[in-house]
């Protein structure tokens, strides 16, 4: 039987009675006083109309899943359950001895700062879904979705670790750059200071002005920190797989840009139902100076991980990039494109970021993605 002060030790078997025992009798339970407390409202019985349900400021039972509002938020959560993986499932011999025999020193710079930027990033994504967003939710599917994304951000951080577990990098040091590199940690500020004004629970997004700076908020998150930033991290390790080094770690790498697209995806079509539903409009000069921001954010992090440029990837192929993605994800919340004719300067990411499992069978445990298909950026 399952013990439950250790529910990882072996199950013990139960105890056997001693031989001419009787049976156990059964203790008679007198029936249980039923109170009822007059200073509790009492749910309301009319079965919940889905024309009532709101993203937020929703008035209708959350407890009550169907009938759905948003079906769609229900098909992000069930599409986010059909591309199940861990980092385990993935063979990560060949990234130790490419780590250790076949990289450069600059090579070696873009692997570990990639690595030391995305776990910081993916615990604080981690934080504002499950303590800023999820819990202003007043409609239940929206809200399972979330808690999905909040279970995939802890196994993108478990992914990192890994990573840097494996290739036997100084733990420490790696998780602490953050700190004292000022071009990580001007990312990481940048995000704090957007992100942390909304992980209040108190925040009344029946006021105006509430409501506009959790929006802006939100419209960073979805549009900038998951739908530009974490893609500029990405790259990198895709550009050393082009070459055949790191593959392990770049096959992770496509695990976690398949859930970071619905991540992106779903919260941009968030913000844009709550604009409609509220009927507010984002200042313009607030979404350019965040667009801005961004941008001059992400330059200084591609001059510091590419101060030397690794064949086949630079900085400006790196900052050309965001801005090309950043135009998508603009066009994508309506807003205007903040880099007008911005170019792909990475013409081969779209191919490269997608699962292709050309794998030999008895050499290794295949994990393709239930969906199957192509990435798709939009």
């Amino acid at each position: 039987m399952l013990n439950w002060d250790d529910p990882l030790a072996p199950p013990s078997p139960p105890p056997t009675a001693e031989p001419g025992t009787p049976p156990p009798v059964a203790e008679e339970i007198a029936p249980r006083e039923t109170v009822v407390r007059a200073d509790i409202e009492p749910i309301s019985m009319d079965p919940v109309n889905p024309e009532d349900k709101r993203v937020i400021n929703g008035l209708t039972d959350i407890n009550q899943l169907a009938p759905f509002k948003y079906p769609w938020a229900w098909e992000y959560f069930l599409n986010a359950n059909k591309n199940h993986w861990t980092p385990l499932d993935i063979n990560m011999a060949q990234d130790v001895h490419d780590y250790q025999h076949n990289m450069t020193l600059e090579e070696r710079h873009v692997y570990e700062n990639v690595l030391s930027y995305l776990t910081t990033s993916d615990i604080l994504a981690m934080r504002n879904i499950g303590l800023a967003v999820m819990e202003k939710m007043s409609a239940p599917e929206l809200q399972i979705y979330q808690a999905r994304q909040v279970y995939e951000e802890a196994l993108h951080t478990w992914t990192y670790q890994h990573c840097i577990e494996t290739i036997g990098l100084d733990q420490g040091e790696i998780y602490n750059r953050y700190r004292v590199v000022p071009e990580i940690n001007q990312k990481i500020q940048i995000a704090n200071r957007r992100l942390n004004s909304v992980l209040r629970a108190d925040i009344d997004l029946r006021d105006r002005d509430e409501l506009e700076n959790f929006l802006i908020a939100y419209t960073f998150f979805g549009g900038i920190f998951e739908g530009c930033w974490f893609y500029n991290g990405f790259s990198p390790i895709f550009a050393l797989q082009r070459r055949g080094l790191m593959k392990g770690t770049a096959e992770q790498f496509q695990y976690i840009m398949r859930d970071e697209v619905l991540h992106a995806s779903f919260g941009i079509r968030v913000v844009k139902q709550i604009i409609k539903e509220e009927e507010i409009q984002l200042d313009p000069k607030a979404i350019r100076e965040m667009w801005e921001e961004a941008e001059a954010a992400e330059a200084a992090y591609a001059g510091y991980i590419l101060r030397d440029p690794i064949l086949g990837y630079s900085r400006e192929d790196h900052i050309g990039q965001f801005r090309f993605v950043a135009n998508r994800r603009a066009r994508q919340l309506g807003h205007q494109e903040p880099f007008p004719g911005a170019e792909c300067t990475l013409p081969w990411l779209d191919e490269q970021a997608n699962l292709r499992k050309e794998k030999n069978f008895f050499e290794t445990t295949v994990t393709e993605y239930q969906t199957g298909g192509a990435l798709s950026w939009d």
